[in-house]
């Protein structure tokens, strides 16, 4: 497929809109304190400071993934506060928590996977990958 083809930019929409709609959804529960987010970011030793910050950098990369343009830098928050989630999902919390059946692991996963596909399309946009991609061409 080529670059801008509709395919690539439908691809691209439904991976933005989806990770950006988990992450504006899960934000309620992390701003509000619900009782899930307190016992996440107590049980890995950041309540509150690392709820009220991984919520600020969800809400900005969210925003991001909601203008093409900037995207990428949506997609390259989300990745690496997702790389965080899913780390503590396998280290410390387990995949289940507090008898989820593993649901905010999987939106986690979700989000990682979305914002790596964008990443991937829009590649030509990252500024340190463009030069070399087009050094190379």
């Amino acid at each position: 497929m080529k670059p801008g083809s509709k395919a690539i930019v439908v691809i691209s929409l439904v991976c933005r809109l989806t990770a950006a709609i988990i992450l504006l959804q899960t934000l309620f529960f992390k701003f509000t304190g619900a009782e899930e987010s307190i016992y996440i970011f107590s049980k890995i030793g950041l309540e509150p400071a690392g709820r009220y910050g991984t919520g600020l950098i969800e809400l900005v990369a969210a925003v991001l993934l909601l203008f093409r343009c900037h995207a990428w830098i949506g997609a390259l928050l989300a990745a690496g506060v997702m790389a965080g989630a899913i780390f503590s999902h396998l280290t410390v919390l387990g995949i289940v928590v507090k008898g989820d059946g593993g649901l905010l692991f999987a939106l986690a996963v979700t989000v990682m996977l979305c914002s790596l596909v964008v990443l991937f399309l829009q590649r030509r946009q990252i500024p340190i990958l463009s030069r070399f991609i087009h050094s190379r061409a």
